[in-house]
């Protein structure tokens, strides 16, 4: 039975839910091969997606309800026209202490000024390699040194941490996993490894994934990594750093170790349907009422709903996402 108590969300296995992640578009300037790799898949209409106006209003409502993490996706949320403002409305929201932005980084030079004035407080950003020829190859876009900019433009406005993620992919960037590595002995970056898990419309690499073990073994031939202590709005990676480093590392591990014991979040995507767990088709439709007049009390009740069939654990068999859930409308 879902709890209302004192305005928190409390799934019907215990876990309290106090973490949003809002797409706001459907479009990417990048086609990455384990997200987007098809440059003439449909798009969602403007129609479709949702206004600012109503996602202002859902988060609202989730923060009624406890949810006190917020962090915004896309797609590629600097795409859209406003997303900076968007930005600034939510950091007045009263009770969101943690605000995040997820980004590929390559409009981040552009936008970094007005992001760090926001209130954005953390920087997740796709980077799953160091050579530039090889980014081009897994993104489809020859910008790599533009968002190696972003990033340390980002570091200089002093935002921190700034998480930059590694999809590890076999055959095509798992050589370069201690060259990512030693870059925390450098800078104070929070490099998180990700093994590969095929969802939507990824590529078959044709090879079993690299799972965590493997990754760690590798990247241990540098040196001791040091467990570190989780702090309250981290997310499911496990932290670790290097004697004397600046940064750290973080594992997730979605295929090998699933974290859904932990899980105390709910996605909106970017077309008005709130997701209970990623790696289901289960929804609740948050657009219709918000655009039939509904009151706040009724969207309560799709957060209720939501939080209800949130399931314990991922499905055995990953169901595969409806075209308007694909990952690039969902933001991971």
């Amino acid at each position: 039975m879902i709890k209302f108590a004192k305005n928190r969300l409390i799934d019907t296995h215990q876990r309290p839910i106090n973490y949003l992640r809002i797409s706001i578009t459907d479009r990417c300037n990048l086609r990455c091969l384990y997200c987007n790799p098809e440059a003439k898949a449909r798009k969602l209409e403007h129609r479709e997606i949702l206004r600012y106006e109503e996602l202002l209003r859902i988060i609202r409502i989730g923060v009624s309800m406890g949810i006190t993490k917020v962090r915004v996706t896309g797609g590629e949320p600097l795409v859209r026209k406003g997303c900076c403002d968007f930005l600034k409305q939510i950091a007045k929201i009263e009770g969101i202490e943690d605000l995040a932005l997820t980004t590929n980084g390559v409009l981040l030079k552009d936008h970094i000024d007005r992001i760090a004035d926001a209130g954005v407080k953390r920087l997740n950003i796709s980077m799953d390699t160091l050579d530039p020829e090889k980014y081009a190859r897994i993104t489809g876009s020859d910008v790599f040194e533009r968002v190696w900019d972003g990033i340390l433009s980002a570091h200089q406005k002093g935002i921190s941490p700034i998480k930059i993620n590694m999809v590890v992919l076999a055959g095509i960037n798992d050589e370069e996993l201690i060259d990512f590595a030693k870059l925390s002995l450098d800078y104070p970056f929070h490099f998180r490894f990700i093994e590969y898990m095929p969802i939507g419309r990824s590529i078959d690499l044709n090879t079993p994934p690299i799972l965590l073990p493997a990754i760690k073994s590798r990247i241990e031939a540098i040196g001791e990594l040091i467990p570190l202590q989780k702090n309250i709005h981290d997310g499911p990676a496990a932290r670790f750093r290097f004697r004397d480093s600046r940064g750290e590392i973080g594992f997730i591990s979605p295929v090998s170790r699933h974290f859904c014991a932990a899980c105390n979040r709910l996605r909106v995507t970017a077309d008005g349907h709130i997701l209970s767990c990623l790696l289901s088709n289960i929804t609740e439709d948050i657009k219709t009422p918000i655009r039939a007049g509904f009151l706040d009390e009724a969207l309560r009740e799709v957060f209720f709903n939501a939080t209800r069939r949130k399931p314990l654990q991922r499905p055995v068999q990953i169901s595969p996402l409806s075209q308007t859930e694909q990952m690039i409308s969902i933001g991971g």
